[in-house]
């Protein structure tokens, strides 16, 4: 895949915003933003109860995740797997948001779940790989030991490996057949492929140890928004969405995505300004380049970008409810995902 592909649109469509360094993403202006129906189901979105949403769907979540990854032999390998996979506090957004996407355009529940255990997997294989004393070198995560330091770097090595194909194997055994064609699983498999490979999440963990200050932006998009994105685009293409709407989740999991990572970095500098927390000072994040004030700024303007997206969507009534408040949780953390898990 190309460098990160933008929206190609007139140059009388796009804001004239005064230019950040290293912008992460465009914001385009919308020409439907103050439309009533975009005002009202925007309105609803803000009352929606994501906390409920959200808790009840992972506790499906994590009892598929269960029985997709038994202990069988070499059982090592399999408990270094279910550790990271299966941890406690982990928010499952990927997932969620597979299946909210999968739902906005009338797919079933049940078609999605393999996809989105598959893109946990995915999500924790990357985790697991990007602890490991020759990336990030990151001790803890969640909380937690990280896999290498419980497993040791051979068995997280191969916990990660071992998940990645676990994924595309269980999409592809479980998905009911009836509920899902196989053309549209074909591209879902080669989606997850494309966000997690050369041009995808690995060139963002390559540019967070070889690149310079200026590559901060590409880390993101990469590092971040290729899983959001990744995981949107997931869920429209098990329920049959139009091209066009499949771009439009594409440009709005990727605007999520990043704003998620960006908000978790703004969140522990301000923590460790208050002296609440050590945080894992990461070197190249937007915050340690920029700025506080600066990141808050951008953070602001991919909520906006993420929701214009939306707007494209309103006529599918309710079911684009979730994805809306996913965009303000994001920035708001108005509870914790994982202590509403029980």
């Amino acid at each position: 895949m190309s460098p990160f592909a933008m929206a190609t649109l007139p140059s009388s469509r796009i804001c004239h915003l005064r230019q950040l360094p290293n912008h992460i993403l465009p914001i385009r202006c919308s020409s439907d933003a103050s439309s009533p129906s975009v005002v009202s189901t925007r309105s609803k979105a803000s009352h929606f109860d994501l906390k409920t949403y959200w808790t009840s769907l992972t506790v499906q979540i994590n009892q598929k995740l269960d029985e997709a990854i038994p202990v069988q032999f070499p059982p090592v390998i399999y408990e270094a797997m279910r550790y990271s996979a299966l941890a406690k506090g982990a928010k499952r957004a990927p997932p969620v948001m597979c299946i909210s996407a999968c739902e906005l355009f009338g797919g079933s529940r049940l078609a999605a779940f393999p996809t989105a255990c598959a893109l946990e997997m995915v999500h924790a294989a990357s985790l697991i790989h990007d602890d490991l004393p020759c990336m990030d070198d990151s001790p803890s995560r969640r909380g937690q030991p990280s896999n290498h330091t419980i497993y040791g770097d051979d068995m997280a090595i191969l916990a990660g490996d071992a998940l990645f194909p676990l994924g595309f194997r269980h999409i592809v055994s479980h998905t009911p057949s009836d509920l899902v064609p196989e053309p549209y699983l074909l591209r879902v498999i080669a989606e997850i492929a494309r966000s997690v490979g050369s041009t995808g999440m690995a060139a963002g963990q390559f540019l967070d140890l070889e690149g310079g200050p200026n590559a901060v932006g590409f880390i993101q998009e990469k590092k971040f928004g290729e899983m959001g994105e990744c995981s949107a685009v997931c869920g429209g293409l098990l329920a049959g969405a139009e091209d066009d709407e499949i771009e439009r989740l594409r440009r709005y999991g990727r605007a999520v995505g990043v704003l998620y990572s960006l908000a978790d970095d703004i969140l522990e500098e301000r923590l460790k300004t208050e002296g609440g927390n050590d945080g894992k000072n990461k070197s190249k994040s937007y915050v340690k380049i920029y700025g506080v004030e600066k990141a808050v700024e951008v953070a602001e303007e991919l909520r906006a970008k993420a929701k214009e997206e939306l707007d494209g969507f309103v006529k599918y009534g309710e079911r684009v409810l979730p994805l809306y408040s996913f965009v303000d949780y994001a920035i708001d953390r108005s509870f914790s995902v994982g202590d509403a898990i029980v």
